[in-house]
């Protein structure tokens, strides 16, 4: 079944229909968890949709699930790269090419991943005269704090100016005509400068025109020396800068304290720490993360995912690094999911671990992503389960399994383990019907599962058989219904099998075989470890030359038990012939 979901999904893919894509592979991987091509396959369907987190999660599920395969992290790096996690990329990328160096596809991946690393990063901005003034968060926190650009704060385009010349330092001198960005200058640098314009009225004197003084007459034409410039005044730090740096100080000193008390489990003394440490210095979100820590270890968990809420938005105003928000999200995400009653509470935890990742890729927050889609998984089992709901379902999969209406049958005895997935009867029902639709495989690993459920239910002892058989391991299946017998050594369904399985054996012993049936089952037998093992043992290969050229020695070889057991097996796999 999970072959038929995947085989649908690659003919989706390659329609372009990507969402039916996605579908059919989680219906396949629903059916086989461990399989990594599932996923790599999915990830690619996300990938296409430029769903990059959920390809992100499925591409590192392949990875994880096949560390060894290549392919794995070409669907890795893909994710990352559209994330623009390039840096990702490009491990991603090389860890690929060092399983396999000469993958095309990880070779053009990892040249597109170094290319946009690269533009990413941009030109080299010249070094500005200014220094560090309009650098990282710490340019807002200064004109917030000052009185005289506070309310600049609320005008569009002095925030946009500011951006700007953030951006670039250079484009300082695009805006210096505004008497705002002068003002917010001088508080950055910490100086007082004169911002005053010519009002409309005032006259400029112009540049040719040189006013002269009643006593001097026309003939007197002495050049006047320029009057030196008035020294500037010593700068001076205003009042509510030194006070701002005061206060910044005395809230590294409590969080400080709050980080000791946290480690002596002294909660209750880490909160008042940290609490004071917010009120002094509100530009610096470590302090709301760190209390949220705190309260997650109390199992306060609501008033973790309030500072949560506080420090994301906070951040957000701030343009704090992304790895602090990331922090804030997977704190809010792991008390969410603590809190979690139900398979839909997860989802919430779910999306904000996502989140999370999407501004911070982390191997705690990938694993706490992974351990709370489980959760959800395990608890929509869960609150599925209904063994009432399950016997009817199995009662009608019963019906159309009577009117030989196999797939219809498959359907509700899929629904019947879904609602009790313990009941070893509807494994059993349904490996007969894979049996009836030839999806041998398929009904196998049923039927094994039922006998996991139940070892001493005879009847899956039977299932066994019966599709070993019709795969023609007619050994295997010889000694799964002799484990039937010993638990009903009367069953006829059983002893017949166990018939079946003799005179095919013994068909091959005797030489009775077709030249196609010889020709099948020894492709067959080459196929299985055991003869493989037998084949390429030393010892068996020598007995093998003996049984053809030497006659004494091969009566000595048919005394031992083990040895000719060996023989037995090759017999019926047609790999020795007996004449």
């Amino acid at each position: 079944m999970a072959d038929e979901a995947k085989a649908k999904g690659n003919a989706a893919f390659a329609a372009g229909n990507f969402t039916d894509a996605i579908n059919h592979f989680t219906e396949a991987i629903n059916l086989a968890p461990t399989n990594h091509v599932l996923y790599s396959n999915r990830s690619a369907a996300y990938a296409s949709l430029g769903k990059y987190s959920d390809a992100l999660s499925d591409a590192q599920k392949t990875v994880d699930l096949k560390p060894d395969w290549a392919k794995g992290y070409s669907r890795l790096g893909a994710a990352h790269s559209g994330l623009h996690h390039y840096d990702d990329a490009v491990s991603a990328y090389k860890k690929g090419l060092e399983i396999d160096p000469n993958n095309e596809g990880l070779k053009s991946g990892l040249a597109d991943a170094q290319s946009a690393q690269a533009r990413s990063r941009g030109p080299a901005v010249p070094p500005s005269p200014f220094g560090d003034a309009f650098s990282g968060p710490e340019m807002w926190t200064k004109l917030t704090a000052d009185a005289s650009t506070r309310g600049y704060l609320q005008q569009p385009d002095f925030v946009n100016m500011m951006k700007d010349i953030q951006k670039n330092p250079s484009n300082l001198n695009l805006y210096l005509k505004d008497q705002r960005v002068m003002q917010a200058l001088g508080v950055l640098l910490g100086v007082k400068l004169s911002t005053r314009m010519p009002e409309e009225d005032d006259e400029m004197p112009e540049a040719s025109t040189e006013r002269k003084r009643p006593a001097e007459t026309e003939h007197v034409k002495e050049e006047k020396r320029p009057e030196p410039e008035p020294e500037p005044e010593p700068m001076e730090v205003p009042e509510e800068e030194k006070e701002i740096k005061e206060k910044k100080a005395k809230a590294q000193k409590e969080k400080e304290a709050g980080n000791a008390a946290y480690k002596k489990k002294d909660f209750e003394t880490a909160i008042q720490h940290y609490t004071k440490a917010i009120e002094l210095d509100d530009g610096d979100i470590s302090f709301i993360t760190n209390r949220a820590a705190v309260y997650l270890e109390m199992g306060k968990y609501e008033e973790c995912i309030k500072d949560c809420d506080t420090a994301v938005e906070r951040g957000r105003e701030l343009r704090s690094d992304y790895k602090m928000i990331a922090r804030a999200l997977t704190r809010k995400g792991t008390a969410l999911a603590k809190l979690a009653k139900s398979s839909k509470d997860f989802e919430v935890a779910i999306e904000v671990f996502q989140k999370a990742l999407t501004e911070h890729r982390n191997p705690d927050t990938l694993k706490k992503l992974n351990e709370a889609e489980k959760a959800k998984k395990e608890l929509e089992q869960q609150e599925y389960f209904n063994p009432q709901i399950a016997d009817e379902e199995r009662e009608k999969g019963n019906q159309f399994f009577k009117e030989m209406k196999y797939p219809e049958a498959v359907k509700h005895y899929t629904e019947s383990i879904k609602r009790n997935p313990k009941d070893p009867k509807a494994y059993s029902n349904r490996a007969a019907c894979y049996t009836k639709l030839a999806a041998l495989p398929e009904g196998l690993k049923d039927a094994e599962k039922c006998i996991e459920l139940d070892p001493t239910f005879v009847k899956g002892y039977t299932r066994k058989g019966a599709v070993q058989f019709f795969m023609k391991e007619y050994e295997k299946a010889l000694k799964t219904y002799q484990e039937g017998l010993k638990l009903d050594p009367q069953n006829q369904e059983l002893l017949d099998g166990v018939k079946r399985c003799v005179e095919q054996i013994n068909k091959a012993s005797r030489g009775d075989l077709t030249p196609e049936e010889l020709k099948e089952r020894q492709a067959k037998g080459m196929q299985d470890p055991e003869i493989q093992n037998i084949l390429t043992d030393p010892v068996m290969r020598q007995v093998l030359s003996d049984f053809q050229e030497n006659p004494k020695a091969a009566q000595e070889h048919m005394k031992n038990p083990l040895v000719m057991d060996k023989i037995q097996k090759l017999i019926n796999a047609g790999i020795v012939q007996v004449r």
